[in-house]
């Protein structure tokens, strides 16, 4: 996928999707997958992580949101990832099984590695 075709995805008026065109457009690598998974499947991986990154003091922007949406779509979604150019951003997004048009959007900072919750 072209950068101007999926930049013209992220139409989303919401800060998750306002800052994953801004990384995309300041020269962030980014990746779409070539095949769709189960919506069920994602939005159970996602629901598991997005626990764990709470359970590390970390809240992710639009993740809760977007495993609600993506399980509301129950087809099959494909998966992309946006990172900033100077690896301090991360958005996950999930498009329909076609890449066509956008389902859900969410993004953290990295690195999560880093990251430790205030004593």
């Amino acid at each position: 996928m072209e950068r101007h075709e999926l930049g013209s995805l992220l139409a989303g008026d919401d800060e998750a999707w306002v800052l994953a065109l801004a990384t995309l457009r300041s020269g962030a690598i980014y990746w779409v997958g070539d095949r769709a998974q189960p919506a069920g499947q994602h939005a159970g991986v996602f629901k598991g992580r997005l626990q764990r990154m709470r359970k590390h003091g970390l809240e992710p922007l639009g993740l809760e949101r977007a495993v609600q949406l993506v399980r509301e779509h129950g087809q099959p979604v494909r998966t992309g990832l946006i990172d900033a150019a100077d690896r301090t951003w991360t958005t996950l997004l999930f498009l329909t099984e076609d890449g066509s048009a956008p389902v859900a959007c969410a993004g953290w900072p990295l690195p999560l590695v880093a990251m430790k919750p205030p004593l």
